[in-house]
């Protein structure tokens, strides 16, 4: 019949870069090993910078709009 695991027949690849990423997954770690990888990026980097800014300037912007200060 069929393979109980849905695993292709034949020879098993080792792949190197999905190693890291399924080793997450199993030990329910992923959102970390997402944020250390875009943090290792300088471009997400300075896109999370600018995520937070927008969302820090949106909040005084409440704030100081509804008169809360």
């Amino acid at each position: 019949m069929s393979d109980p695991d849905n695993t292709p027949n034949g020879s098993k690849q080792d792949w190197e870069g999905f190693r890291e990423v399924d080793r997450a997954i199993a030990e329910d770690r992923l959102s970390k090993y997402s944020v250390q990888k875009a943090w290792a990026d300088p471009w997400e980097r300075k896109a999370l910078y600018l995520t937070a800014f927008v969302i820090a300037c949106f909040v005084i912007y409440v704030i100081i709009y509804d008169g809360l200060i």
